[in-house]
């Protein structure tokens, strides 16, 4: 059996890296860790890099990294013609449709992610209503960038079995 390993980071495509830094900070207090930077392809090492991940062709982009209280980072991508997807919850689609921020407040977070320019998609459920104060919503960035806020860690909610009768 593989040892566990740890969480690094996480990329989001925004169509505007500056308000998107300034919502991430607003929101869940995350640190600005590189300020937002221009990346060009070219024959630089991170022009290199970046043609090995995107394809000769990409032109340029911005990013930013930022990171989490528990030293998660968030690299924050804007690219000239990113598209805006009509269904932005493609939970079929294989491959990644939310990530998950831990908030003992969610109540409060929700109106400062709706106060920001974000949704709320969903009313707070409980987990285990009436007998622990494990909480859940789905909510959205103002750029349509679905994700999960939860009160509890992931262990605690899942280690008590949350879908078992």
């Amino acid at each position: 059996m593989a040892q566990a390993r740890a969480f690094s980071h996480v990329g989001i495509t925004v169509p505007d890296l500056d308000k998107a830094v300034d919502f991430y900070t607003k929101v869940f207090g995350w640190y600005l860790i590189m300020k937002p930077t221009e990346v060009i392809e070219d024959d630089s090492a991170i022009g290199v890099m970046c043609k090995d991940v995107f394809g000769e062709g990409f032109g340029r982009f911005r990013i930013a990294h930022m990171s989490t209280s528990d030293k998660i980072g968030v690299e924050m991508f804007e690219w000239p013609d990113t598209v805006r997807p009509k269904n932005n919850l493609e939970y079929r689609k294989s491959g990644i449709f939310h990530f998950c921020v831990q908030d003992p407040e969610i109540e409060e977070t929700v109106k400062k992610i709706v106060a920001n320019g974000g949704r709320q998609r969903m009313p707070i459920r409980e987990y285990y209503p009436g007998e622990l104060p494990y909480r859940m919503v789905y909510v959205e960035d103002p750029f349509g960038n679905v994700f999960e806020l939860y009160s509890h860690s992931y262990e605690l909610t899942y280690s008590r079995g949350a879908y078992q009768s």
